[in-house]
This record gives C-alpha cells, structure tokens and sequence, in this order.
C-alpha cells in the first residue's frame, strides 16, 4: 500500500525524480478514491489511479514534467468523458509532484511513522500558477484525533484549499485501520496471506509450528510463532478481525473462548462446518460462554455461494468476507461523521 515511499527514496537516492500523482478530489463516477496515488519514474510506474485513459494521460503529464524539469508541483482537473476515450461521466482531480533530493527528508519521516503505525497530516503547498519553477515546501503534522476545520480532512480523504492568497492540499496518511488477526499457518492459511498481502490492511499471524511459516511473507504481515497465542488475542488492538483456522481442534476451541473474553472485536471467524459450530456453542456453554455471544462467531466462513474445498478457493471466499465486512463498518462510520472543512493555510 505504501511501497510508493521506499520507491521513490531510491529514485531519489540514484540521482532520478520521479513524479507522485495523487487523486485530490473524485466527482461522480470515477476509478479510485480520494487518496489514491501511483508513482512515476521516466521508465516505470508503482500503482494505480484507475488504469485507462485517465492513467495513461496522467502518466504523459508526469513524465513530461520530468523531462522538461519545470512545473514541480501543480494541478489538473481531468473529466473522464469523450476527451479521454472513458465513458465513467466523473471529473477526477489530480495533484502532480515532482520529487527531488529535497522530499527525501518528509519521505523518510513518514515511512518511519507508518512503520510504528502512526498518521502524519501532510501538507503540501502550490504556487501561483503563473510560476514556472518553484519548490514549495511539504510538512508533515500530527493529526488530531478528530479532525476538524483546523486540522485537516478526515481519514482518506484529501482536501485541496486556499486562503491568503496561498493554495495548498493537505491530507492524513495513515497506516490501515483493517489489522487481521489470523491463526494456522497450514494450506488455507498460506493462500490467504498471499491475498492479503495485497490488500490494504495489516496482518499478525499466528501458528506454534514456526516452520510452517514461509521464508519471505508480505509487507504488512507479522509473524508470531508462540505456544501462547492467547497472548497474541489479548494484545490485539480494538476492532480487531479475528479468523481462527488452526491443524487442531482443540486449539481451535481454546482461541475461540479467549476471542469471547472480549467485547472490542471487529469480526470473528471460525473455519468449519455447520456440525463444528454446534459442537462448538455446546462446549463453550459449558465452560461459561453465554449462548447469546455465539451470534458473534461466524462459522462457516467465506462468502456464500462458493463451494470449492482447494486451499486457494476458501481464501478468496474469505478475504472477500472480510473486505464486505470491513467496508460496510467503515460505510456506517463515514454516514456518522460531518465531513470536515477546508484547513485553514499552516
């Protein structure tokens, strides 16, 4: 999700300035969100802001900027209709950066604060769009913890502003609010760490049999060999997504008890049958679980409608259960919070 960072430090460290393209502001219908980015170099690009027409002409923009070396930072407001081939009817707002040796300084200091997961309130400043060369200055804050007109937009989300005759953007760059809690490192397991290894969240797995574990695992994985993983359940942060899939029964049943000591989780899942399931309640009612907690516990887990027993097909099922989950949570939370406005100039 944020491999954009290390990428350009390197860039940057061999002598090249690649461009950042950022979606600042999406109307109506378009291919990515608020937040989104992908970054540019002369000959490569690391990910996306939609593909199509809309990528294409942003990518023709950034590396007209690096070769021309002008223009450092600007933006464009780019309808996605007949003048570039789309037929979306939205208007996507880009912002372009051309990164020199100056950027590695908030560059390296906002992936250290990712890296101990914490947010930065980034703001970057434009200039005036008569200027030719210029190289406005980035700053990297503390973001409140509920944002507001003085200090700066909502999670996600980018807000261009202007006052005093300055113009700027700023936006909040966050590590993944999505922390999964996954247990068993055996087939089903090592296919569903390869899927979310790709999605933007973060992952803490969990197996006593370190050498189940492969040798390189994603990014935003952290592998936790331990013979207590009832540990691991109580230091998890809140609203954390819990998906218990152990060799063993057994412990299958211990981690579940421990999951239902709390009352802070996101979602819990437990692989399994129908006939699991109802042995399971019995035997968790008996060591004390009240009945009405079992509504919790998903089991079986995946997406209905996708039968398919191979390894690779139980994980697809279920990291799609977990995306529609964890996306309809945060529906519900952005239906409950006043968008903020515009920041004041910092």
């Amino acid at each position: 999700m944020f491999d954009w960072i290390e990428q350009a430090r390197n860039l940057l460290a061999r002598g090249e300035a690649p461009v950042l393209v950022t979606v600042v502001k999406a109307e109506g219908s378009t291919p990515r969100e608020p937040g989104a980015r992908m970054l540019v170099s002369a000959l490569q690009q690391w990910q996306t802001i939609g593909g199509g027409h809309l990528e294409w002409r942003a990518l023709a923009i950034a590396r007209t900027m690096i070769q021309r070396k002008v223009r450092a930072r600007h933006v464009e407001r780019l309808s996605l209709g007949p003048s570039l081939g789309q037929c979306c009817g939205g208007v996507a707002t880009l912002a372009f950066e051309l990164l020199t040796p100056v950027d590695a300084g908030w560059l390296g200091t906002l992936e250290e604060r990712l890296r101990r997961h914490l947010p930065s309130l980034r703001t970057v400043m434009f200039p005036a769009p008569s200027a030719t060369v210029a190289l406005p200055d980035v700053t990297l804050g503390e973001p409140e913890p509920d944002p507001d007109a003085s200090a700066g937009p909502a999670h996600g989300v980018c807000t261009l502003w202007q006052a005093g005759g300055q113009r700027g953007l700023t936006e909040i760059i966050a590590p993944p609010t999505f922390h999964i809690v996954l247990f068993g490192a055996g087939h089903v397991g090592q296919a569903l760490v390869n899927i979310l290894g790709t999605l933007p969240c973060t992952v803490t797995w969990v197996d006593e049999r370190d050498t189940q574990f492969p040798a390189a695992v994603p990014a935003n994985v952290t592998i936790e060999d331990t013979d207590t993983p009832e540990v691991v359940i109580r230091q998890a942060p809140p609203e954390s997504y819990f998906v218990v899939m152990t060799h063993n029964h057994s412990l299958d049943q211990h981690l579940c008890q421990h999951i239902f000591l709390r009352e802070d989780y996101a979602w819990f899942g437990l692989i399994g049958s129908r006939t699991k399931r109802r042995k399971f309640e019995h035997r968790l009612r008996d060591r004390g679980v009240p009945a009405q907690r079992f509504e919790q516990m998903v089991c079986p887990i995946g997406v209905p409608g996708v039968t398919g027993k191979q390894p690779a097909v139980i994980a697809v099922a279920i990291a799609a259960q977990l995306l529609s989950v964890h996306e309809e949570r945060e529906k519900t939370q952005r239906n409950t919070h006043t968008p903020a406005d515009a920041p004041a100039a910092r």
